[in-house]
């Protein structure tokens, strides 16, 4: 089983569409598309699993680069999802000016919270 990255996808395509897409190279096990938490919405990229994997290499090898909607799609064998390091993270805000910390790795930290005047 072969699960494959679809991205740029315009953000009205449905997992129907996904799935029919994909269907023309092989069996296709399930077609999922990524929302976001609050709002429902599309965030424009998915994943597809294909039963077989020459099927799967065939739709990668045809897809990838094709024009959907308007939008050059990205299509390629999904990477396993990296694993989080328990002290990374977004870092925190500082309460009242305070500059605020966290560990993002190098990237700085949280805002300020409450400035005084």
């Amino acid at each position: 089983m072969t699960k494959i990255f679809v991205g740029s996808l315009p953000f009205d395509t449905t997992e129907d569409q996904l799935h029919e897409m994909f269907k023309a190279f092989g069996q296709v096990a399930s077609a999922k598309l990524v929302t976001d938490r609050e709002t429902g919405r599309s965030r424009g990229f998915g994943f597809v699993e294909m039963a077989n994997d020459a099927e799967a290499q065939a739709a990668i090898q045809k897809l990838n680069g094709s024009n959907v909607g308007g939008r050059q799609i990205a299509v390629n064998v999904a990477r396993p999802m990296e694993k989080r390091d328990d002290r990374g993270g977004r870092g925190g805000g500082g309460g009242f000016g305070g500059g605020g910390g966290g560990r993002d790795k190098g990237r700085g930290g949280g805002g300020g919270g409450f400035k005084r005047w």
